[in-house]
């Protein structure tokens, strides 16, 4: 499960990469948005550009209203600790996974498919992390691109999953069932994406 700690200590592993803190996220710009449309179409040949474009625009775009909305001005370690402490209202990892995929979700792609995963870091820290994977309809997450917004602060990271060498990334139900399972020392059902029973207990992943 992704916990508040998990997302917290991780983000310690990466403040050197997040930039001046105290500075609010910046904007996509034009160019940004371009490089990232370009690459969803070309996640295969049946991919629409016109979706392409749509999904990059609403990624960068919905990416910054979510940096407004949760008030971020710092790195995620301060960040993440604010979110904890209750003097900021969102941010960690999992949330901005959940946000994220909930407004891709509206826009009813109808050549690409969204997945949320997770992973644990491969450097010091042995912690999980939750992002939202975008693909061709139809294709594994492994063929996918990554949309990350908290590893650097509220500013989009992208790149095809194999590229990503930081996080050996897994499909986020069946990861949180084993760790369910683990817990209670029960074998965990998958009923959907987004329902996990032990026993007679319902759990929704986050």
């Amino acid at each position: 499960m992704i916990s508040r700690r998990d997302c917290l200590l991780g983000s310690i592993a990466l403040t050197t990469l997040t930039g001046c803190v105290g500075v609010p996220p910046r904007p996509g710009t034009p160019e940004e948005v371009s490089r990232l449309a370009a690459a969803l179409a070309g996640l295969g040949p049946n991919v629409s550009r016109q979706e392409a474009r749509r999904a990059a625009d609403v990624t960068y775009s919905y990416v910054y209203q979510l940096a407004l909305e949760y008030e971020i001005e710092d790195s995620p370690t301060v960040h993440n600790a604010k979110v904890n402490n209750g003097t900021k209202p969102r941010g960690l990892c999992y949330q901005w996974a959940h946000d994220l995929e909930a407004r891709l979700k509206l826009e009813r792609f109808r050549t690409l498919d969204l997945h949320r995963v997770v992973a644990a870091n491969k450097g010091r820290y042995n912690l999980e992390h939750s992002i939202v994977v975008m693909t061709a309809r139809g294709d594994d997450y492994e063929e996918g691109i990554i949309l990350d917004p908290w590893r650097l602060g509220g500013r989009l990271t992208w790149m095809r999953v194999p590229e990503d060498t930081d996080y050996t990334w897994r499909p986020r139900t069946p990861a949180v069932a084993e760790v369910l399972s683990r817990k209670y020392g029960q074998p965990a059902r998958i009923i959907d994406d987004d329902t996990i029973m032990i026993g007679d207990k319902v759990f929704k992943p986050e």
